[in-house]
């Protein structure tokens, strides 16, 4: 996996879109489960995918799933979810850099692209708006997962949209 500016990312997808297609994918990483979001074909709007288990020991599945998702829906990028804070860096922080660390150790990504967008209060904002809905907590707990990174994969698209269309 290799790290690129925001901006750098959208820039080859959109040379890549030229000739055979690519979307992207948004990623809230936590501790029990990323929250995975889809970019429509014309990399415009994001849509909920579905929720990943995470745990240290079911990394290479966790690789192997992102393989398939790659191939199945022309993935060509993932906008990863990150807790900016230029006070201190945040539990939260460290979670996403090893997550991607050992992603990359797997060795079954290589050459995929991916970038850090700003997630702060994401899942608190979905949590706010289904709270009224009132869910058995794991579902709810998945559902706040794929809907925070919808937000954070929107947020990218509608930053890197605004910028190409200068």
């Amino acid at each position: 996996m290799q790290y690129v500016k925001p901006l750098h990312l959208f820039q080859n997808l959109v040379k890549s879109n030229a000739s055979q297609g690519g979307r992207l994918l948004g990623l809230d990483v936590g501790v029990k489960y990323v929250g995975l979001a889809i970019s429509v074909l014309d990399n415009k709007i994001a849509s909920p995918l579905s929720v990943l288990v995470r745990k240290k020991t079911n990394i290479d599945l966790v690789a192997h799933d992102f393989q398939s998702l790659i191939s199945e829906l022309s993935l060509v990028g993932f906008v990863v979810g990150y807790p900016f804070d230029r006070q201190r860096l945040a539990p939260d922080a460290t979670q996403v850099k090893l997550f991607i660390d050992d992603l990359s150790e797997t060795g079954k990504l290589d050459g995929l692209k991916f970038t850090f967008w700003d997630e702060r209060f994401t899942s608190k904002n979905v949590e706010l708006l289904i709270k009224p809905l009132s869910l058995h907590p794991v579902l709810a707990k998945t559902v706040v997962d794929k809907f925070a990174a919808v937000q954070i994969l929107q947020a990218y698209l509608d930053y890197v949209n605004k910028k190409e269309n200068r």
